[in-house]
């Protein structure tokens, strides 16, 4: 994750450079349950409404929560399919808090009501993660039910009335780009306090005419929008989060963007966002699906590294010799193509290995997803 408005901060008030303290254990991103109430176009758990075979049981979920704790795990986001569809989901988070874990939810928003609001804050998650797709037509469209964006636009404001910190996740498309400044404004309008872009996750278009691409320059147009009204909610005193996920080059362009604007304080950015380091898949990034299997981040579901049923977590995220998490582990990452030659690897970390996969079969080339110029980092 890439945290804008940290950096922003940073911008107008540089605080000093301390030493990198490595987490004591990845963030696990868990998706406890395959169903879901939607059929969403861009899910990459492929999730139905029906019921999956083989899932974790409450028990078995408990045993992996202690070894994670034990592990040094310190953030559990939960997440599915949709996690409210879990009979045992208020059980689970309880026990999540009592552990001391930082728990967060990962929802569409669509099941929170009424009914069960109560038990929702009851919990005391740390933060609430709503995806929105764009305004009602589009995310309706989106999440392929009629109704879908005023059933969670309802759930967002039950959790701000029962104040629990609740957030905006927008995966951005070029089928939604035009309705971010919509979206900003929204969240700006009903005093929303975090809002996540993810880059939509998948091959991008290669290296042919970057520059005037089309996918490319949208992505630096929403990007441009994020930084802004990410630095006027610092200057204004705004308590509002802006991050994005699933590009590290993100991290780069920021860095381009702090020369051309803030070029007093360009240098000790970059040192900044060399202590960020990028993509954490493998590392500081896990994920564990349904059935237990352990995967590199949530967008390897097609590549197991083990099961939390056989092995201990630990045991998994530990094995190196697993060319993969060889690989993702070593410092720098040995890739190929424009990121071995780009001049900011220690930023972005090579970016999103799985977009490079999809693209050319090679895990190690270029990842197609970056939107900057060869003449922005630097590859002759």
């Amino acid at each position: 994750m890439f945290r804008i408005s940290q950096y922003m901060k940073e911008l107008r008030t540089p605080t000093p450079i301390q030493p990198t303290r490595a987490p004591s254990g990845p963030v696990v991103i868990w998706n406890l349950i395959r169903r879901c109430n939607l059929t969403c176009k861009h899910c990459y758990s492929i999730s139905a409404d029906t019921n999956f075979k083989g899932e974790l049981s409450t028990e078995e979920i408990f045993t992996v929560m202690d070894n994670l704790k034990q592990y040094g795990v310190k953030v559990l986001i939960l997440s599915g399919g949709e996690p409210l569809m879990r009979p045992d989901i208020f059980e689970i988070s309880h026990r999540a808090k009592e552990m001391g874990f930082y728990v967060g939810l990962s929802t569409n928003g669509t099941l929170i009501d009424y009914d069960n609001i109560d038990r929702i804050a009851a919990v005391g998650y740390d933060y609430v993660g709503i995806s929105i797709d764009g305004m009602r037509e589009t995310h309706d469209q989106f999440r392929r039910k009629e109704g879908a964006y005023e059933e969670a636009m309802t759930g967002i404001r039950l959790c701000m009335q029962h104040q629990i910190k609740v957030g905006l996740r927008f995966t951005l498309t070029q089928d939604n780009e035009n309705e971010l400044p919509q979206m900003l404004k929204m969240l700006e309008m009903k005093n929303i306090e975090k809002f996540y872009l993810s880059h939509l996750n998948y091959a991008g278009r290669g290296n042919k005419n970057r520059e005037d691409d089309a996918y490319h320059q949208s992505t630096r147009r929403a990007m441009d929008l994020l930084f802004e009204s990410a630095m006027q909610s610092v200057q204004h005193g705004i308590k509002r989060e802006y991050v994005t996920g699933n590009n590290d080059a993100d991290g780069v362009y920021l860095l381009h963007w702090a020369r051309k604007n803030y070029p007093e304080h360009a240098d000790h950015i970059e040192e900044k966002l060399m202590q960020w380091g990028g993509n954490q898949s493998g590392v500081n990034i896990s994920n564990i699906d349904n059935l237990g299997n352990v995967h590199p981040d949530t967008m390897w579901w097609d590549y197991n590294l083990g099961n939390v049923r056989e092995r201990p977590f630990s045991e998994i995220w530990e094995d190196t010799s697993d060319p993969l998490m060889a690989g993702l582990k070593q410092q720098p990452r040995d890739v190929k193509g424009r990121c071995r030659e780009c001049a900011y690897l220690k930023i972005c970390g090579g970016n999103t290995r799985v977009r490079a996969l999809q693209l050319s079969g090679d895990v190690w080339a270029e990842d197609p997803g970056c939107y900057l110029t060869d003449e922005e980092i630097g590859v002759l």
